[in-house]
């Protein structure tokens, strides 16, 4: 959507009268029905004179069509300035511009294409804005059917124009070298170099009809990334689906594609308890549907799963592609109704009703989805919700479903294939946990290594071993440890730390379930749920204990570090009852999902000694065969 557009000279015009941020403004009013705040009014107003600098020349066409803010389909993300017209050879073109106006970055982060600068009244962790440039114009490029058959070349670039380079610049760092490459930097001694860089594009006028020809595209996915990801999916074992997995999955894709043909809003709950394919059939509805021609998206609250399956699916395709397939919970807010297909949320038990680092914008997680979504498709599973944040219900997604006027549609997975098939494994842990009461599991005829510990070093050492195999072993542990700031990204500075065991939790710059170096770091609940290994090590940390015959649990023992139980004191100060309750849910479902993180195997060790005791002849009652080969 074309927020502001004009022509090269309007603009002008309008900058020098000192108009041009109050016609932005007034021009968001209008199209997208908000008001703007005074830090973004006045942003605009500094930025438009520094491209008044870099387009005040003949060389650049008075009749070049400008955009401001162009607000891309699908989404809630505004373009900031793009430069439209022919080159020499009369090919269609349009620049792309990120303005930003940083004057420093702290420093470069591990994580790809993230760097630390000061936003937001603090220091913040967040995209480099070459990688920001170059994903918006892939992203036009892969859903803008425009674009694509009249092969409009989108270059991105990015413009810092109050940040003076210093020597060794973060900013320039080799790590960023590849989106730097796909979208140059330029900064506050470069305005001439951005000048030649818009001519080299632009040296005639388009009187705004690439503008308009963008703007008027049908949303589609190009014919290459639905050719890539179907590439990539076929032949990757991890995604094969059987039995009722693909009973659904043909179900769900029957639903979807009624819904783009007949435009009708469709909410579906499909539940599912650990291990019986939600994630596996949302990938494989994923590239189905956009194999099809459909926009569709896969979100979670929880990044750890998007980052896993994005790796384990970039093969041939751009990071930036990927990130469009792949979308937090959160992405929805401002999005137009009905602007995508289908999408396909998974985890959707850990939604939240606000999005954003404080929680402050948007209404409903839920609401938001659905209103975006023709389809929206809801797996869930409510004995997995770990924080007092997370809302995801039946009862809340069918709530706002009826107020959108949605229609609701259910299926169930029953079948799960984790814990090598083991149901009775499952009513086992809900059992011993007091989750639930249940007496149906003799194990002894599963093949599942469950174990209890007196020691967590021989969990770790057995772990390491298994992991050498196959690299698919990873430690856990509850959140009862705190997660230092200032030594997350250093594993020589242990944090779980029992006796003489010692380790790191898992750094921020590494993707746990993929990256084969985390054999020497610990996962929590935040990088695990909604992931599977072969085996897992399990540390039970002191918010669990057994007193008196029974299971309890003790928030208070949680780490400061914990946001997952943030205002439970505040609660409990309140209603005691109503805060213990809730705690007690939380704690017991997050060690309810890491003991159904392995597919083969779990090894226990709990630090409270009655708790080990306990768990140890609650398997001994239910007969489960241990294998004690030699892991030397």
């Amino acid at each position: 959507m074309l927020v502001y557009d004009g022509l090269k000279y309007e603009f002008l015009n309008s900058v020098v009268s000192g108009n041009i941020a109050s016609e932005i403004d007034k021009r968001i009013n209008t199209t997208l029905g908000r008001r703007t705040g005074g830090s973004e009014f006045n942003s605009w107003h500094n930025s438009m004179s520094f491209m008044y600098m870099v387009l005040n020349d003949p060389c650049i066409p008075d009749n070049a069509g400008i955009a401001i803010e162009y607000n891309i389909p699908q989404t809630s993300k505004r373009v900031d300035f793009i430069v439209s017209g022919y080159d020499e050879n009369d090919r269609e073109n349009a620049v792309i511009i990120e303005l930003k106006q940083w004057s420093k970055i702290n420093k470069a982060v591990g994580y790809d294409a993230l760097v630390e600068t000061y936003i937001g009244g603090g220091i913040r962790t967040v995209v480099h804005p070459s990688y920001q440039a170059w994903s918006y114009a892939q992203m036009i490029n892969d859903y803008n059917k425009s674009v694509q058959d009249k092969n409009i070349r989108l270059s991105p670039c990015t413009y810092l124009h109050n940040y003076q380079l210093v020597d060794n610049d973060p900013l320039l760092s080799d790590i960023y070298q590849t989106y730097i490459e796909e979208a140059p930097v330029f900064t506050s001694t470069d305005t001439l170099k951005l000048r030649a860089f818009i001519e080299k594009f632009v040296n005639r006028g388009d009187d705004k009809k690439i503008l308009y020809e963008i703007d008027n595209g049908k949303i589609r996915p190009s014919k290459s990334l639905q050719d890539r990801i179907e590439s990539m999916l076929k032949g990757n074992r991890e995604f094969i689906m059987i039995d009722e997995q693909k009973v659904a999955f043909e179900k769900i894709l029957k639903l979807a594609e009624r819904g783009s043909i007949d435009g009708k809003k469709r909410t579906l709950i499909v539940e599912g308890g650990p291990g019986t394919g939600k994630s596996v059939i949302a990938v494989n509805l994923l590239s189905e549907l956009t194999r099809r021609g459909q926009v569709a998206q896969y979100a979670s609250k929880n990044s750890a799963p998007r980052k896993v399956y994005s790796e384990k699916l970039k093969g041939g395709l751009k990071k930036s592609s990927i990130d469009n397939l792949f979308k937090g919970a959160g992405a929805y807010v401002g999005v137009e109704r009905n602007a995508i297909h289908t999408i396909l949320v998974d985890e959707a038990h850990r939604l939240n009703e606000k999005s954003g680092i404080f929680k402050n914008l948007g209404e409903n997680q839920i609401k938001e989805i659905i209103n975006a979504g023709i389809t929206s498709v809801f797996f869930i599973d409510e004995s997995q919700r770990v924080t007092l944040d997370d809302i995801g219900s039946k009862e809340e997604i069918e709530k706002w479903a009826k107020r959108e006027n949605s229609e609701l549609c259910y299926l169930k997975l029953s079948s799960q294939f984790r814990c090598n098939g083991s149901d009775g494994y499952l009513s086992l842990v809900d059992d011993v946990l007091e989750i639930n009461e249940s007496k149906n599991y003799l194990l002894d005829e599963i093949d599942y290594d469950i174990q209890v510990f007196d020691n967590p070093n021989e969990i770790r050492e057995r772990i390491k071993y298994l992991n050498s195999i196959n690299h698919k072993s990873r430690m856990l542990a509850g959140y009862c440890w705190d997660w230092p700031t200032k030594s997350k990204n250093d594993i020589n500075v242990p944090d779980v730390i029992i006796g003489d065991f010692a380790m790191s939790w898992n750094l921020e710059n590494k993707t746990f379930a993929n990256d084969d170096s985390t054999i020497d770091e610990i996962g929590c609940i935040h990088t695990s749920q909604g992931l599977e290994f072969d085996y897992v090590g399990l540390i039970i940390g002191d918010d669990m204990r057994y007193e008196n015959e029974k299971v309890i649990t003790d928030f208070t023992k949680r780490a400061k570090t914990d946001q997952s139980i943030k205002g439970i004191k505040s609660l409990y100060s309140k209603d005691p009852d109503s805060a213990k309750k809730k705690a007690e849910e939380i704690i017991k479902n997050t060690y309810r999902t890491l003991m159904t993180r392995g597919m083969k195997g779990c090894y226990i060790y709990a630090t409270d000694s009655a708790l080990r005791e306990h768990l140890r002849e609650c398997l001994n009652k239910a007969k489960i065969i241990r294998h004690n080969g030699s892991y030397q």
